[in-house]
């Protein structure tokens, strides 16, 4: 059995997960030299290469992909169990970092979980928002949170929030123009801010629901943006239809600033649940979490 300096395993998972020296280096705090100098150390000890140099970073060779998959979930349990330790302190303590795209986050995750950070001062909540659907571990994130059919069979599973329904929305300025969409295919003549998802690159269809039957429309539009804040603006400001939660526009159709329309063809989606691996429940700043974000009716 080899004598591998244990510090040196660890800069080698940071830097074969973020497949890059300069964001490993970043995440551990040390410099790029100490980052190189430490995998120089672990390959020359193990006699084999862990790692293949690219212009854009670091990619694990074969066996450096089979060193980070039997020893990663053993330094994420190392660091699980030195973080419930947090338990014996009078107050939970420690990061917990979440993954979620920003309706999630500015409608659910701050509201409930802000209150925390006043309570429990130890608590450090890192909310990265990000439309793709990512492995939260190999990101190395505590939980996501994603709707209730889009969770992997592996995952545990939370309800967060009620079902929603997304509705599409105008100006008065925008419709002084233009008729009213009757149908989801008249959405073809209108301009339209669009959704560019980052997991596929492809335009988000909006998708319409009515008497069981289904429909998703690809809308043209002079507009597209990668998160969803610049959709309600570009809307109110008079340029195109928005398609965007209910719950999120409501306050902006009663006072006047847009008009919904299409409504009897607005499709409700499943609500909101944050997943994560079971080993993380032993975290205690994490069960306050759960506690916080859980569904009451």
């Amino acid at each position: 059995m080899s004598n591998a300096d244990f510090n040196h395993l660890a800069v080698f998972i940071a830097v074969a997960r973020e497949k890059s020296f300069t964001r490993a280096a970043a995440q551990l705090g040390v410099s790029q030299s100490a980052i190189s100098h430490s995998i120089r150390g672990l390959e020359e000890t193990l006699g084999i290469r862990l790692l293949t140099r690219t212009t854009r970073g670091a990619v694990p060779t074969e066996a450096g992909e089979r060193l980070l998959e039997n020893l990663a979930p053993y330094y994420d349990g190392i660091e699980i169990e030195l973080a419930a330790l947090s338990e014996l302190r009078e107050k939970p303590g420690g990061t917990i970092r979440i993954s979620a795209h920003d309706h999630a986050a500015t409608t659910i995750l701050w509201p409930k979980l802000s209150p925390l950070l006043r309570e429990y001062p130890d608590i450090t909540l890192e909310i990265n928002v990000d439309y793709g659907l990512i492995d939260i571990v190999a990101g190395r994130f505590d939980a996501g949170v994603r709707m209730g059919n889009q969770i992997a069979k592996d995952m545990i599973a939370l309800r967060i929030s009620p079902d929603f329904r997304m509705v599409v929305v105008g100006s008065p300025a925008y419709f002084s123009s233009k008729s009213k969409p009757k149908t989801p295919h008249d959405l073809t003549s209108h301009n339209c801010a669009n959704l560019r998802l980052s997991t596929h690159g492809g335009l988000f269809a909006w998708e319409f629901a009515k008497g069981g039957k289904v429909l998703r429309v690809q809308v043209p539009g002079q507009m597209i943006f990668n998160t969803s804040p610049q959709l309600l603006t570009a809307a109110m400001e008079g340029y195109g239809l928005a398609y965007a939660p209910e719950n999120v526009v409501q306050k902006y159709i009663d006072e006047g600033y847009l008009i919904q329309v299409l409504d009897d063809w607005s499709p409700t989606f499943p609500g909101y649940h944050l997943y994560y691996p079971s080993r993380r429940q032993a975290l205690p700043a994490f069960k306050l979490v759960l506690d916080a974000l859980r569904c009451q009716g």
